[in-house]
């Protein structure tokens, strides 16, 4: 079984999730960006010491910096009854990513990479635009128009818009300091395929939940909004007006 390893802080985008790591680990080696969920994944060859990305809309002034994908090595042979399993071993998969998650205001994407140092476009990516003052090159992604589903960062007055994506006939429910965090209590309709929402009328103020899907606890996806519950969970945090 494949495990990941993963270095540095996690973005909005669930990173942690099962479609995510199950979606990093069929990549075999670096690719052109890609458009994933509500982000874009950069990959680049983990040969590098340090690779970074920095963007257009924030001046170049931060640079973001990647991770490197570890896989865990398959054991050898099943270890004799009554004999300790050894540790787990990881080895490099040869991949190092970032994960840039898309403001709804954002139509494309200006960035640069910083390579072992050097600022450099991104050698992936085809599509490029010179920076007419500096001539300088940077690297361009265009986004699509997307259909964001409605969040809770869409609230009518009084309530909570939970949605939630995931394949057809699943089980996704809904559980928060609202009602003890109960993975039981609150199920999402499946109004479309693959589309399940909820709307729960609550009192004015502030709230943190998270969905539940496969024995899992999910961040809401299409809220960045991230708090730390009192257990040490992350969780999504609205406001209810």
């Amino acid at each position: 079984m494949f495990l990941m390893a993963i270095i540095g802080s996690i973005g909005a985008l669930d990173t942690e999730s099962y479609a995510f790591i199950d979606h990093l680990l069929t990549l075999n080696s670096p690719k052109p960006p890609e458009i994933y969920e509500d982000g874009v994944l950069f990959t680049a060859p983990s040969s590098h010491r340090r690779i970074g990305i920095a963007f257009s809309h924030e001046g170049f002034s931060q640079v973001h910096w990647f991770r490197k994908l570890l896989v865990a090595e398959d054991p050898a042979e099943t270890p004799a009854p009554g004999k300790k399993t050894p540790p787990i071993s990881y080895r490099d998969s040869g991949i190092s990513f970032y994960v840039f998650t898309i403001p709804k205001e954002l139509t494309e994407l200006e960035y640069r990479l910083v390579i072992d140092g050097l600022w450099t476009f991104d050698p992936l990516n085809p599509l490029t635009r010179t920076d007419p003052a500096s001539g300088q090159i940077r690297s361009l992604i265009t986004f699509p128009k997307i259909n964001r589903p409605f969040s809770t960062t869409d609230n009518p007055p009084g309530c909570l818009n939970f949605t939630y994506t995931a394949p057809p006939g699943e089980t996704i429910t809904v559980g928060g300091n609202f009602n003890s965090w109960d993975p039981f209590m609150y199920e999402l309709t499946e109004n479309s395929p693959g589309v399940y929402s909820l709307i729960l009328p609550l009192p004015p103020g502030v709230y943190q939940y998270v969905f539940f899907h496969r024995g899992e606890r999910i961040p809401d996806p299409h809220n960045t909004n991230r708090v730390y519950t009192r257990d040490g969970h992350i969780a999504s945090e609205a406001v209810v007006r």
